[in-house]
């Protein structure tokens, strides 16, 4: 039996009819493999994946210090256990304490029970039981006389490179025998070693007793 070119011609457009959904499927298959890979990122290999916030190492009595310009201790932070974090080099403290010095001036001592200081070694966030302690200093050739200070809060932020500690919640401030309260907190900066409070303030202020001559 001899086939004429029209059956021939009929016998293939019934056979690509029949492999039409095979042949869709097929496209479509292909052209969602060629979008996934087109949308889906390059694997990181594993050191450049993010890494965990974990502690890489943990110092007891650990202790760090800042020089000057001149070569003297500007600062000093000691804690009774000190965490240190690889990811973004932030260092955790336990009872933290950081004492601020400044030429022909008492030193200051700031506390807390514990501390967060951030990997750029700019801020120390002071938590729980938080102070800033001023001892009193007698008069010098360049600087008056100074009475003890005392600031308590729950929190206060040590601004580490301008010299100033902050913080936005209720403060006491204690200054020989003047005791104040503030709502909103303060501000002490440690270059002029003055304390300005915020919000609603209320106390006593209470004059130095005079000295016989």
């Amino acid at each position: 039996m001899q086939l004429n070119p029209q059956q021939i011609r009929l016998g293939i457009g019934r056979t690509l009819l029949r492999l039409m959904p095979l042949l869709l499927m097929g496209v479509l298959t292909l052209s969602t493999f060629w979008l996934v890979q087109k949308t889906t990122p390059p694997e990181k290999s594993p050191l450049e994946r993010v890494r965990l916030h974990e502690p890489d190492y943990t110092i007891k009595d650990g202790a760090l210090s800042a020089l000057n310009e001149l070569g003297n201790t500007k600062y000093r932070i000691l804690g009774v256990k000190v965490t240190h974090y690889d990811d973004d080099a932030s260092i955790d403290i336990l009872t933290p304490r950081m004492r601020l010095f400044q030429a022909d001036k008492a030193p200051v001592t700031v506390k807390s029970d514990t501390g967060h200081l951030d990997g750029d070694l700019t801020i120390l966030d002071l938590y729980d039981n938080a102070s800033i302690y001023r001892p009193a200093q007698e008069a010098t050739a360049t600087q008056p006389a100074t009475l003890r200070m005392l600031a308590s809060s729950s929190y206060f932020k040590v601004l580490i490179n301008d010299d100033i500690i902050e913080t936005n919640r209720p403060i006491t401030l204690e200054q020989g025998m003047s005791i104040m309260n503030s709502t909103d907190g303060g501000v002490f900066n440690n270059i002029e070693q003055s304390m300005v409070l915020s919000g609603q303030v209320k106390g006593r202020i209470e004059r130095a007793p005079r000295r016989n001559p």
